[in-house]
């Protein structure tokens, strides 16, 4: 068998590699759930059965695993998994996690409700946490730099005490989140009778490289999302896609470092977009652009004091009794342009607000402050076109490029109407909706014709409309005309707009991909080999 324990030995040392050992474990609320978690080794799944789990001590746990090997904690498919702390005492879990997963539990009651002690690359996604003392999640502990978070797709609801939906590092740089995603959840009610503060999400100073994306979050007591300055850590932090009412104070409050996009706020009781010195942050290095506001108490976009560059670009901002854009202080360091309201322009004489007409702008725009509502623009009011291209955003609310469009307002305009989501108070619908742009050759929405140009003069105008003076299909070729068969139908080798159409190539090669190589065959030659040579010897 020597020849045989060499060839395999060959073979392993290949790259047959077996895969890592994981466990599957299963438990219910009658288990020891917290001895479990704290037994999970790297690769493990923890799958919790439907049920509610009591806790009534300290729930702490501390897990380190790795990219390939990581830890997963979950329902069970189906399961309505609900861990509850009936008192305050303490928080419901207290813990700490390297490349570790939390899927689909809910938390309510305790204290505050998740205390993070430590994360890099933790995920909390799909979870529910409501009804808590305090605060909901919190990320805090003095001198920790939390890193490469993310937190998707969770409910945060009711809360209580100071009542912020996420608190997310500490005052004065004491403690960070660096490089995190925090990306489409739902944030709701954190305005209680007895709540103090109750900010939708809080991102405390010094943190940095972070990006709050597709939340919906209304009905806060303290502003729906507040970030204060990077320190000097890292990059700005991203703020986009988020639609905001209610909010008690700002829509958004930022101090410094900060971009600032595509996010749509239909009320608050102060500003919708406030830039505001805070703590050591002061307004500067920060863009405000494509944003769509209504406010019907204070102004749509305040300004404070800027000390750095600050773009205010590409708005739709509807104030009623107030300014639609407000600069405080000298605006030495702020750029504004392409922006469309009603308001007015306060604190500065640059040319940037174009005069618009709730009304007529919007499909079924209001000052109500909450849903329902169309803010989508109409194909005549003010947005379509009107936004300065030095600095469109890459794309828009529904996450749909903006090229071709420059469009001012949260959304890019397409003749066939709103392709995305509708608001309403629940998860936003993140779905990337594709619209094509005139002259990419693909006839969309909205577009009667589509050359691959926009050159007008051919046929298809630079609007992607048929041009009228043309006369293709007429049968006399013209100097504008590749071919003219005597009628505008496509398909018949010349197109309605009298070009040659091309023949698809034929592709039902069936060659391999280039540069692509199939896995190498020889490991598997060498165990070939030695069964073979095993079965020669055993004869």
């Amino acid at each position: 068998m020597k020849s045989l324990s060499f060839f395999l030995f060959l073979a392993i040392s290949a790259g047959m590699v077996l895969p890592a050992r994981a466990v599957l474990i299963e438990a219910g609320p009658a288990d020891d759930v917290e001895a479990l978690i704290n037994a999970l080794a790297p690769g493990d799944e923890l799958v919790l059965a439907d049920g509610q789990y009591t806790i009534t001590e300290r729930f702490s746990f501390a897990l380190v695993a790795t990219e390939q090997t990581p830890i997963l904690i979950r329902a069970a498919d189906g399961a309505s998994v609900h861990f509850h702390r009936p008192d305050a005492n303490q928080n419901i879990w207290d813990f700490s996690g390297t490349w570790v997963t939390i899927r689909g539990l809910r938390f309510s009651g305790g204290s505050a409700g998740l205390r993070v002690e430590g994360a890099d690359h933790l995920t909390i996604e799909d979870c529910e946490i409501d009804t808590t003392a305090d605060v909901a999640l919190r990320m805090n502990d003095a001198g920790v730099t939390y890193r490469n978070v993310r937190i998707l797709r969770n409910h945060i609801h009711d809360t209580g005490g100071t009542g912020e939906g996420m608190y997310l590092g500490c005052n004065d740089d004491g403690c960070r989140l660096e490089n995190s995603l925090i990306e489409g959840n739902y944030v709701h009610n954190t305005d209680g009778p007895a709540v103090s503060q109750g900010d939708g999400i809080e991102l405390k100073e010094g943190s940095s490289g972070n990006v709050i994306r597709d939340n919906v979050i209304h009905d806060t007591n303290y502003p729906c999302i507040l970030t204060y300055s990077a320190a000097g850590n890292g990059t700005a932090n991203l703020i986009e896609r988020n639609v905001l009412w209610n909010c008690g104070d700002h829509g958004i409050q930022s101090a410094q470092d900060s971009i600032i996009r595509n996010n749509i706020i239909l009320g608050a009781v102060v500003d919708g977009i406030s830039l505001q010195p805070h703590q050591s942050g002061i307004p500067g290095n920060q863009i405000i652009s494509h944003n769509t506001v209504f406010n019907s108490g204070g102004s749509a976009i305040v300004v404070r004091q800027a000390a750095g560059s600050v773009v205010v670009a590409n708005n739709a901002v509807y104030a009623e009794g107030a300014s639609a854009i407000r600069i405080v202080g000298s605006d030495a360091t702020v750029i504004v342009s392409g922006n469309v309201g009603v308001g007015g322009l306060e604190g500065t004489t640059q040319d940037g607000l174009a005069t618009g007409d709730l009304t007529a702008d919007f499909i079924d725009a209001h000052l109500d402050g909450a849903p329902p509502i169309d803010c989508y623009p109409t194909s005549d009011g003010a947005l379509p076109g009107a936004a300065d291209p030095a600095y469109l955003a890459a794309d828009d609310f529904n996450g749909t490029d903006r090229t071709g469009s420059a469009d001012a307002g949260a959304y890019r305009f397409d003749a066939g109407g709103n392709p995305g989501w509708t608001i309403i108070p629940d998860f936003k619908d993140a779905t990337p909706v594709v619209v094509g742009a005139c002259g990419d050759n693909v006839l969309d929405t909205g577009e009667e014709c589509d050359d691959g140009n926009t050159t007008d003069g051919d046929g298809c105008s630079a609007s992607c409309l048929i041009e009228t003076s043309a006369s293709c299909g007429d049968g006399v070729l013209d100097d504008d005309e590749a071919c003219d068969d005597g009628n505008t139908a496509d398909g018949d080798g010349c197109s309605a707009t009298c070009a040659l159409e091309k023949k698809e190539a034929d592709s039902g090669c069936g060659c391999s991909t280039p540069g692509r190589r199939g896995s190498a065959p020889w490991p598997w030659m060498l165990v070939s080999l030695a069964a073979l040579l095993l079965f020669r010897r055993r004869r």
